[in-house]
């Protein structure tokens, strides 16, 4: 089976001019980007105003989870976004596991995995509180330009915060619920790169194990044995270290292993959405940045709703589009660890499954 070469990233764009930046550029670009967010989150609502302008432009473009959603400008950013964020949490703090960037294409981004702390003392986005500590789990992708964010992608796992509130609306997870782990045995956030071609080697290996994940023993398997077996003797398999944690989000859970990662998502999901296509879009983030890469897609998964094998909910044949991050960590020349953000509330949303009338 060959790994297929083909171009990953946002498909139609012409005449783009690549955008290089120096080790030191992208180190102070993160160090900016982490203390403007660790600033707004600090000061909350009492200076909200004013670090919003200092970190975004003001008609910045976001795209947020469900239900939030896309917008465009700061005013909405702040009365859709931070206001009801600060209102249900009060004393929020943020606390960072892996803070990446770099360029790609014509873009400046840096990437982070946070975790958002604070008690949950009034309802947010129609869920309960519990008037207990809980953690948000918060993905992002910032673009910068002029000095400012203009375009944000934010992921905050919405099913995992209705987990820790007590409620348990959708099917066990097959891998293990929980906090994710910060990058093992290295610092993830004050790390600084000098090698451009460390982080660009490290990027092409992400890369190239995402094409490999075209092959599709699935159109042809016998059984789910027959699957299995062929899915850890999968082109993926060079890639990936022995000892390889996928971090799932809430909802289908973490795994350890290939055979872990094959029992616990990939199997079901292949056998779900047997007509899928990764890049239909496009990825709208490449970046590679020291033993650590990032790619992203918004709507980049387009898929059939074939099968209950995946979440467990009734097949319907409905289309539907993924928002995705992957965070990578390289280590001893493989794939250590992968945390996958997808927005789930989205995906069950658009085959007809609606989370936040099921917690009413």
């Amino acid at each position: 089976m060959k790994i297929e070469n083909f171009d990953t990233g946002l498909k139609g764009q012409k005449d783009i001019k690549n955008i290089i930046i120096t080790p030191e550029e992208n180190y102070n670009n993160k160090k900016k980007v982490r203390d403007s967010l660790k600033k707004i989150i600090k000061m909350g609502k009492s200076k909200l105003n004013d670090n919003l302008n200092e970190c975004f432009s003001s008609d910045v473009k976001v795209n947020c989870f469900h239900p939030i959603n896309e917008f465009t400008g700061i005013e909405k950013f702040k009365e859709d976004f931070w206001l009801p964020l600060f209102e249900s949490f009060p004393d929020l703090e943020r606390r960072e596991q892996l803070v990446l960037g770099g360029t790609f294409r014509d873009k400046v981004q840096v990437g982070s995995i946070s975790t958002l702390s604070g008690v949950f003392k009034k309802s947010w986005l129609g869920i309960k509180p519990n008037f207990k500590m809980v953690n948000l789990r918060c993905c992002e992708i910032h673009e910068i330009k002029h000095n400012k964010i203009i375009e944000s992608h934010i992921l905050i796992d919405v099913m995992d915060l209705i987990f820790q509130t007590g409620v348990f609306p959708v099917n066990p997870s097959r891998g293990s619920e929980g906090n994710w782990l910060h990058p093992i045995n290295t610092d993830g956030v004050n790390f600084f790169e000098k090698n451009p071609e460390i982080s660009r080697s490290n990027l092409e290996q992400a890369l190239t194990m995402q094409r490999s994940l075209n092959i599709k023993p699935e159109l042809d398997s016998t059984s789910d044995e027959d699957l299995k077996s062929k899915l850890i003797n999968h082109p993926q398999a060079e890639f990936w270290h022995d000892k390889m944690i996928w971090y799932g989000p809430s909802g289908i859970g973490t795994a350890r292993s290939l055979e872990g990662f094959v029992n616990n998502h990939q199997l079901p999901f292949r056998k779900t959405f047997k007509e899928r296509n990764y890049w239909k879009l496009g990825h709208y983030s490449e970046l590679g940045d020291g033993k650590f890469s990032l790619t992203a897609g918004w709507h980049s998964i387009q898929a059939t709703y074939g099968s209950n094998h995946w979440l467990g909910f009734a097949p319907n044949n409905k289309n539907v589009t993924m928002r995705v991050m992957d965070f990578y960590h390289h280590d001893e020349g493989k794939i250590r660890e992968n945390w996958v953000p997808i927005d789930i509330v989205h995906i069950l949303k658009q085959i007809d499954i609606d989370i936040f009338e099921m917690i009413k």
